[in-house]
């Protein structure tokens, strides 16, 4: 099995992610939130390794767009699930799924190479 890299193509951050998995020489299969959505058993499997508040990014648009109340809502995993299927962008980029199950979010290219070896 290759890693999974969850996200959004045309993210920089993950343009940089698949920069540097081609450098490396990994294989890897890349699911775009855009074409296939997030379902609630895939996030709820992240929040099985990652806590709700490192999932949810709150630097782009969409979350700053939200109203309090929504914002609220995204703190407590049973109404946050709903919120981040539809709103993909909301979820931080990218989720890697390691071969061992571990995952990471964001790009931080020595976190990644940790986890190849």
């Amino acid at each position: 099995m290759s890693i999974k890299v969850y996200g959004i193509k045309n993210c920089n951050t993950m343009k940089k992610t698949f920069d540097f998995l081609v450098e490396k020489g990994v294989e890897y299969e890349f699911i775009d939130y855009k074409k296939q959505k997030p379902d609630a058993p895939l996030l709820e499997g992240f929040l099985e390794k990652t806590d709700l508040a490192s999932l949810v990014n709150k630097k782009g648009t969409t979350y700053r767009k939200m109203s309090d109340e929504q914002k609220s809502a995204l703190e407590n995993e049973e109404t946050a699930i709903p919120i981040l299927e539809e709103n993909s962008s909301m979820i931080k980029r990218p989720v890697i799924v390691y071969k061992d199950g571990s995952l990471s979010l964001g790009f931080d290219s020595e976190e990644i190479a940790g986890h190849l070896k």
